[in-house]
């Protein structure tokens, strides 16, 4: 097995409290002192260590996969990391090196951000550089773009998931919000200040000393009362003085984090000790607070989910709980008359109960919590990002433990409870995708036969839809891999289902990963490798602890591989006596008397078992200072302190000889590793036993017992001679020989007198090395003769080791202050030994404090450091990782980032599709091309390591080619994929929905409504139903709608805001605006809820907030004018062409909102998008179409955003995309993507196109079709899958055709070709294909 770099760690420092992050790859990795680890989270286990920083680790930050991978673009490991004195790292983690270095000051950087607004460049990183800095780098060059300083000192920053250009940054005393940031530019100004304000209520105003008394008696639920909002000022005194009295503000340095919810659109997130507070940025208010009661443990750290509206919170105790957003059914807008006029004198009251109007998050789960101690804590959390249930929780002595997020069945609660409508729980139950999840088929879903025939109908004669062959009955539970497959929509229809089978959250720990504890005090690597070991051997380095814990790690993979809890106290030596045995021993500090209790064991690697070495002695003596085994592990030597040494037999564990009292004080003591050879090979020639057995190595083996290790038990008996020298404490050096119990005097050797006092001796064939209290070396050549002292000028030499290897004279050298190789090479021409330093480190300059090494190889230097690490490093001792391709993994790991580009791709493409395959298949013959044996071998490993469930699953997909093609995104942790394929998933089985209805696209209702219904096959089943989240299915007893289900029942889920289908968008979108009406509390509030009513149509309840405004007001005048107005358009419509006129003035005078109202008030919203569309308002354009247009008028609204998208300024295809799959219009997706050269996702998306039967075929589409296929067919060609070329060049027409033939003439004149002469057209071969779809692409397009 090989030795490699790596490092082994252990307690986390204070500084790297958050520096963990859960990337897309499936990887997690965090910060461990200056080292960045990299965990698989599904085997869990240690792949990567990264050693590169001179400072702790601060901050840890995966790249974004949201971009489309190719074999241009492959899959990559990119990360980026920072430490305390500014220095950013970008890493390339499968090969452990550097990508790009970079700094803007020496302070530590307090965040950092991946971007991903544009297509053309994925590798932009913000960062926030102390006190006030934030900048803009280029990842993959190290540029700086720009630099932006702030008035304020900056904690942290937080990037909206919705809008790229909304940055909120998180300072001291206040929070800044930017609203033009770019990546070409620096935002222009310095960003809009907020303060959190407290108003308290007139009752408690009056009497805040008893209220704050009342609220110390009740407790947290106090708390909930509470109504905060945000102001803005310019300057904090200003804010101050103009709140009214009984005013408190909360204070943001007690802000442990900021966050966008990633599921809700202008929501954002504050973390506090005892409290969550969600703040609504459109009302500038606080709509939700979650508090803890007095005896709950306080809040870490949040983690946002976007598939489900749910939070994972992590606790001081190590707990980590889901809190799940509970539904709020609310009631249509009315204000009665009697206080229409008066709410205005009573702005500070809160208009509706609490628990019915506010952002209530329940919860609904809690994991075990930890025991905390003085010396225990938590410093953070990390969550999957592509499934959201996988949470690790990190412990700072280098625990992290993997909880995953599952289901068990519960009843849900009958619908004649009380208040069962209005406040009913989240919809904790699977969204339907198995006939096992419910016991029940909840939808139901036209048969391909019924849905070909309504496809039919619908269609003109002249245009036919291919017959649809999804969804197919699939009799295989569907796998949860993400919290969507769990859990129902927080947003779903109103009324739940009676006979549905409810779910409870439940966590369960999927694995621990522990690190070295505490500073190790002493580590031994095993006996070297040797010719005679080399099929058993096994590079196991044991570490000892302060707290008696001795761990046993193999250095080829980086795995814990044993665990002794042996001591009491702490280790203060080890020495090996085999392969599988060793010694330990230990000792408390020592008293006033100087005696201990010794404890010395033999540990057996194999059993497990330990055994005291020395009986019932070791009570009451002096301590223990060396043990040292001689080279054929015969004998042990003990140095004790203050009492001569002892003799033992390793074999039979017995004294051999106790030195006599007046024996020379003992400094330094080695075992010869000469001359016992030839003293063995004499006894086996005397010995007629042993004579015929082969010469072998006296170490047991590991495994089986052998023919040598029978050899060996035959030689137990015979006793070699041995030699061993020593030094006092004046310097004399003594030989002495060991035969049995046999021990006899040999030469000594006065001292030098250019040596202090002898600390160490290294022995190492002729060569014997000596170092000395003042940081000389003193090399003797033994058989020359001859000596060379080398003054190091670094101090007390604490240790020397020989590095393993006939002929390898390196030395290592530890010191008070770090740790040196020196070569001692041959002795030259003139009698001198050449000695030259290789290399050299100093601590703390160069790293922590190194306090033991030893080699782990002939050219890799062990260190152990104060810092709780091992590093096994290079021969400069300034590297410590390597690529992960070489690590002797354990466990063999799925991940398409770690294998070659062509294995990753060839893998996707099998899972997602195989048309060319009569059955599914998990196993890949007779791949060509270059390397093709090793890629096939490759290829099927990773095919095997699938989790079963998922091989099961995936063949029999309902929904086909998009289904898998969504769980493969899911199992890649390819983001754009996933996105793509979501909304694409969604929309095609919609569209299918509709198609089999006959309903005409145009004449689908843009306002939420449940009647209209589609036909429903009773004899299909619908296994499949991903997207689903409620029952809306009529009751047993209604005829009319018994069999149906309505159209607006399915729709992504909030997190894709615009995405979303446009009824269940304004159901949404009314919902908001209701709970702003409800939460109004000043005049500002009460005009942005009028504004959005009257855009949504809302008219009545406008007229009414209108009327509201209070007669001391400024605007009272204006907003009764407004009042009549909307009041008379309602009833004549007249006037008409003067609104507009007035209208459009306004718009050109920059009354930009106000021009929009008046539009919407005469129903021309149309023309109120295009003229936000003109002035650059693409995201409020798009949310008034989706809230009030029809869907014709909406599309061509939301086609010209996609041109904008489009635009070189933009350059945001990817989400153009995704606009385009919202609105239906698939056959532009199928265009856009060839233009954009993703072939394999335009191929896979046409088959499912076809699968579903959404695509009208004609000339033009038949002929876009065989174009993707085409430069699929290359794309496969290239990747070595001649069948799957060949499938889908029958299907590219007379082009495939011809692809086909040229494939097949050239691989018949390669093997006609002599060996060696072939495979040079690969590149002319390549730069024809892209000239022909160049062609075909200016063709169509």
């Amino acid at each position: 097995m090989k030795t490699l770099q790596m490092a082994l760690t252990g307690a986390l420092h204070h500084q790297n409290k958050g520096a963990s992050d859960w990337g897309w790859p499936g990887l997690l990795a965090y910060g461990c002192q200056n080292f960045v680890v990299v965990v698989d989270t599904r085997t869990v286990q240690v792949i990567q260590t990264l050693d590169r920083h001179k400072t702790n680790v601060v901050k840890v930050k995966w790249a974004r996969e949201n971009y489309h991978h190719d074999l241009n673009l492959p899959y990559t490991l990119r990360l980026a990391s920072a430490d305390s004195h500014g220095r950013i790292v970008v890493w390339d983690v499968s090969q452990g090196l550097i990508r790009a270095d970079f700094y803007d000051g020496t302070k530590p950087v307090q965040d950092l951000e991946w971007l991903s607004t544009q297509d053309a460049c994925p590798t932009l990183l913000a960062a926030i550089h102390p006190p006030s800095s934030v900048v803009l780098w280029n990842a993959d060059t190290g540029t700086k773009l720009w630099k932006k300083n702030f008035n304020e000192t900056l904690l942290s920053f937080a990037f909206d998931p919705f809008n790229p250009a909304n940055m909120t940054l998180l300072a001291n005393d206040c929070i800044l919000f930017v609203s033009d940031f770019t990546t070409s530019r620096p935002p222009a100004g310095t960003g809009r200040r907020f303060y959190i304000s407290n108003p308290a209520s007139p009752v408690n105003a009056g009497a805040a000393e008893g209220g704050r008394s009342a609220e110390r008696r009740t407790g947290g639920r106090s708390a909930l009362r509470r109504n905060f909002k945000l102001l803005v000022g310019d300057v904090k005194d200003s804010v101050f003085s103009t709140s009214k009295g009984g005013e408190d503000t909360v204070t943001l340095n007690e802000c442990l984090q900021l966050m966008y919810l990633r599921s809700c659109r202008n929501h954002l997130l504050l973390v506090y000790s005892k409290e969550l507070l969600i703040l609504d940025l459109e009302i500038k208010q606080t709509v939700g607070i979650v508090a803890i009661e007095r005896s709950g443990s306080p809040f870490l750290q949040v983690v946002a989910c976007r598939q489900r509206d749910a939070l994972l919170c992590l606790h001081e105790n190590g707990s980590v709980t889901v809190r799940v957003r509970r539904k709020v059914v609310m009631g249509p807008f009315s204000t009665p008359v009697d206080q229409i006029g008066n709410v205005a004198s009573q702005q500070t009251v809160d208009l509706s109960p609490l628990s019915e109007q506010d952002v209530t998050y329940e919860l609904r789960c809690q994991s075990e919590a930890l025991r905390i101690t003085k010396h225990i804590r938590i410093t953070g959390m990390a969550a999957c990002p592509v499934n959201e249930r996988s949470v690790a929780v990190f412990v700072n002595d280098g625990r992290i433990m993997f909880w995953n997020l599952t289901t068990v069945p519960a009843l849900v609660p009958a619908r004649d409870t009380p208040n069962h409508t209005q406040t009913h729980l989240s919809p904790l139950h699977s969204p339907g995708f198995s006939l096992s999840d419910s016991g029940s088929d909840p939808y139901k879903y036209p048969s391909s036969s019924s849905s070909s025939e309504a496809s039919t109908a619908a269609a003109s004669p002249a245009k036919t839809a291919k017959t649809c062959s999804v969804p197919r009955t699939c009799n295989v539970s569907h796998v949860k891999m993400a919290i969507c497959d769990m859990i129902g929509q927080t947003y779903g229809p109103t009324e739940p289902s009676v006979d549905r089978q409810g779910y409870v959250f439940r966590f369960t720990l999927q694995g621990l990963l522990s690190g070295l504890p505490l500073p190790p005090t002493i580590i031994k690597m095993c006996p070297p490798l040797t010719t005679k070991n080399w099929n058993v051997y096994r590079p196991l380095l044991a570490v000892g602890s302060s707290n008696g814990l001795v761990q046993v790690y193999n250095l080829s993979s980086g795995l814990l591989w044993r665990e002794f809890n042996i001591h009491t106290c702490q280790v203060r030596g080890l020495e090996w006596t085999s392969l599988t045995s060793f010694l330990s021993f230990a000792y408390p500090s020592p008293g006033q008397s100087g005696l201990v209790k010794n404890e010395l064991l033999l540990v057996n690697l194999q059993t497990g078992s330990s055994e005291l070495f020395r009986g019932d002695k070791g009570n009451d003596e002096s301590p223990i200072e060396i043990v040292r085994i001689s080279h054929l592990k015969q004998y042990a030597i003990i140095v004790f302190k203050d009492k001569p040494m002892e003799l033992w037999d390793i074999r039979s564990q017995t004294l051999l000889r106790e030195m006599p009292k007046n024996f020379p004080t003992i400094s330094a003591l080695e075992w010869s590793p000469s001359n016992n050879l030839k003293s063995l090979k004499k006894k086996l020639s005397q010995d007629p036993v042993a004579a015929g057995s082969p010469t072998v190595e006296l170490l047991p083996t590991i495994g089986t017992e052998t023919k040598a290790q029978t050899d060996s038990k035959k030689l137990a008996n015979l006793t070699v001679r041995e030699h061993f020298v020593f030094t006092d404490s004046d310097g004399q050096l003594y030989h002495f020989m060991v035969e049995g119990n046999i021990v006899k005097d040999g030469s000594k050797i006065p001292p030098d007198g250019t040596m202090g006092a002898i600390t160490c001796i290294a022995w190492k064939g002729d060569t014997m090395v000596l170092g000395d209290v003042d940081g000389n070396i003193n090399i003797w050549d033994l058989k020359a003769k001859i000596s060379r002292a080398v003054p190091t000028h670094r101090g007390w030499i604490k240790k020397l080791k020989f590095a393993p290897g006939r002929g390898n004279q390196k030395i290592l050298v530890l010191y008070n202050d770090g740790a040196e190789v020196w070569d001692a090479k041959e002795v030259s021409w003139n009698k001198q030994i050449c000695v030259e330093m290789v290399s050299s480190v100093k601590c703390p300059r160069d790293m922590a404090k190194v306090i033991d090494i030893d080699w782990a190889s002939s050219d890799k230097p062990v260190l152990a450091c104060d810092d709780g690490t091992v590093r096994v490093s290079d021969m400069d001792m300034k590297n410590s990782c390597a690529p992960v391709t070489e690590r002797d993994i354990t466990e063999p790991v799925f991940s398409p980032h770690l294998v070659p580009p062509a294995a990753a791709f060839t893998v996707k493409y099998l899972l997602q599709h195989q048309p060319w395959n009569t059955d599914y298949s998990y196993s890949l013959t007779d791949l060509h091309g270059k390397n093709g044996e090793e890629l096939q071998r490759i290829v099927n490993e990773q095919l095997q390591l699938i989790p079963s469930d998922l091989q099961e699953y995936l063949p029999v997909c309902p929904y086909g080619t998009a289904q898998r093609c969504l769980i493969v995104s899911r199992l890649f942790g390819d983001e754009s994929e996933l996105h793509f394929w979501t909304v694409a998933l969604h929309n095609l089985r919609r569209e299918q929905a509709r198609l089999a209805a006959g309903i005409d696209k145009d004449l689908l209702p843009s306002t939420p409504t449940s009647d209209m219904f589609l036909p429903v096959d009773s004899a299909s089943s619908s296994q499949g139903d991903l997207l689903a989240s409620e029952n809306t299915g009529g009751s047993s007893g209604d005829t009319t709608t018994s069999g149906y289900f309505p159209l607006d029942a399915l729709s992504l889920d909030t997190c894709y805001d615009i995405l979303c289908d446009q009824p269940f968008f304004q159901k949404y979108q009314l919902e908001r605006i209701n709970l702003h009406d409800s939460k109004r509390a000043t005049y500002e509030h009460t005009q942005h809820c009028a504004e959005k009513l009257l855009m949504l149509g809302q008219s009545d309840r406008a007229v009414q907030l209108y009327l509201e405004t209070d007669a001391d007001n400024d605007n009272y005048f204006s907003d009764s004018l407004r009042a009549c107005l909307i009041a008379t358009i309602r009833s004549s419509g007249a006037s008409q062409s003067t609104i507009k006129l007035v209208a459009t003035n306004l718009i050109a005078n920059g009354k930009l909102p106000e021009g929009v109202q008046l539009l919407c008030l005469i129903d021309k919203a149309f023309d109120a998008c295009r003229y936000l569309q003109d002035y650059g308002e693409w995201d409020q354009a798009a949310w008034l179409a989706k809230a009030s247009l029809n869907n014709v008028e909406c599309s061509e609204v939301m086609k010209r955003w996609v041109d904008h998208l489009c635009s070189s300024a933009v350059n945001y295809k990817s989400k153009a995309i995704l606009v385009l799959l919202s609105l239906g219009h698939f056959l532009k997706v199928l265009e856009l993507l060839y233009s954009m050269r993703h072939f394999d996702r335009a191929a896979l998306f046409a088959e499912a196109c076809l699968e579903f039967g959404v695509l009208i075929l004609n000339e033009e589409t038949s002929s876009l079709i065989e174009a993707i296929f085409l430069e699929y067919a290359r794309y496969l060609h290239n990747l070595g899958n001649l069948p799957a070329m060949e499938h889908y060049c029958h299907k590219a027409g007379g082009k495939g055709q011809q692809l086909l033939r040229d494939v097949q003439t050239e691989n018949a004149q390669l093997q006609e070709k002599p060996a060696g002469e072939g495979g040079g057209d690969g590149g002319q071969d390549q730069e024809g294909d892209v000239e022909t779809s160049e062609g075909v692409e200016g063709g169509l397009l």
